[in-house]
């Protein structure tokens, strides 16, 4: 695993025939926190090699039971997305695709991240993986958003009424470019974690940077 001047982390292969776990492949780590050491990962031969903090291990691709892409932007990071990773035991691990540099910086890594979870997927299908593939959010969690979403915009439809009826055009205005910028924010993050079932090969693009 490497780390560019600034700080971000990207992925890399490697070989090293000596190692417990075999050959390793793709590698991704990040920073969850400025504070905190990064979290790591790599594709080796024989599982998921995970490092988070003191905590460390290696999942067989065929212990895994579930993966959930999920597209979750921050105040900070519009482009920012999830992965969560469920072992048999219960475990999990998440997968951010932004890192923290500093404090008024999360930087994205777009490509290191799909190119890690693309990876993911192949080589758990190779390994006859059975997991369960899930695309978005949980469907009560999506379903509450929604109902959130129509009563904003029953409150902004009210709003806009009552200035146009008092005449109030730079009211109307403003609340009419509210709505637009609302919708156009809140309706692609709904959009994208519509609740869905997919396969190791067709994974959601809208899911990946």
């Amino acid at each position: 695993m490497t780390a560019n001047r600034q700080g971000a982390f990207s992925v890399t292969s490697r070989s090293d025939p000596s190692s417990d776990h075999g050959e390793r492949g793709t590698a991704y780590a990040y920073k969850a926190s400025l504070i905190g050491a990064a979290r790591q990962f790599e594709l080796g031969d024989d599982g998921l090699i995970w490092r988070v903090g003191p905590k460390a291990g290696i999942w067989p691709y065929a212990t895994i039971t579930k993966v959930r892409l999920s597209y979750r932007p921050v105040s900070m990071q519009s482009r920012r997305y999830r992965a969560d990773i469920e072992d048999g035991s219960g475990a999990r691990l998440r997968i951010l695709s932004t890192t923290w540099q500093t404090v008024a910086l999360m930087a994205p890594q777009d490509q290191a991240y799909r190119t890690f979870m693309l990876d993911l997927h192949r080589r758990m299908r190779d390994a006859g993986s059975h997991a369960e593939l899930i695309g978005g959010l949980r469907p009560a969690v999506h379903t509450a958003a929604l109902v959130l979403i129509a009563l904003v915009a029953a409150a902004l439809t009210g709003l806009l009424a009552r200035a146009v009826a008092v005449g109030s055009w730079s009211g109307a205005l403003f609340l009419a470019g509210f709505a637009v910028l609302f919708g156009w924010q809140i309706g692609g993050f709904i959009r994208r974690n519509r609740p869905r079932r997919y396969t190791f090969d067709d994974v959601p693009k809208d899911l990946l940077p």
